[in-house]
């Protein structure tokens, strides 16, 4: 019942529940997160490299920024943080004017916090 519960609170709680920031430069210095994010990795997160304050991520986690950041594509995939599956998705920013990329914005959604599709026939209910 409590994983339905939980399951429940985060779709209504919505993104007070994932966790998102962004970074600046190769090292993927944390300039900004979100009340979840500092929730999940403290308010001294912001200010710090991503791989220093981001505890708890696998290192395959931050495989995914550093290749965002080289390849300038938006990536994805599923990670475990302190015994739950999370997806992480990242995209890279750029500078409008030279196109060059200069850092990335992430954000964690938990596995059980999917959107709720309604099927044709509650639509047409």
């Amino acid at each position: 019942m409590k994983e339905m519960e939980t399951s429940s609170a985060r779709r209504s709680a919505g993104s007070e529940t994932r966790p998102a920031g962004i970074a600046h430069g190769p090292g993927h210095v944390v300039v900004y997160g979100n009340a979840a994010f500092r929730a999940a990795f403290g308010d001294g997160a912001v200010g710090l490299p991503a791989r220093e304050s981001m505890l708890g991520l696998p290192s395959s986690a931050f495989v995914l920024l550093d290749a965002v950041y080289a390849e300038g594509r938006a990536l994805a995939r599923w990670v475990r943080r302190d015994g739950e599956v999370w997806r992480l998705t990242a995209v890279p920013r750029r500078d409008p004017e030279t196109g060059d990329v200069y850092g990335l914005a992430f954000h964690l959604r938990a596995r059980d916090d999917l959107p709720i599709v309604a099927d044709d026939e509650e639509r047409t209910a």
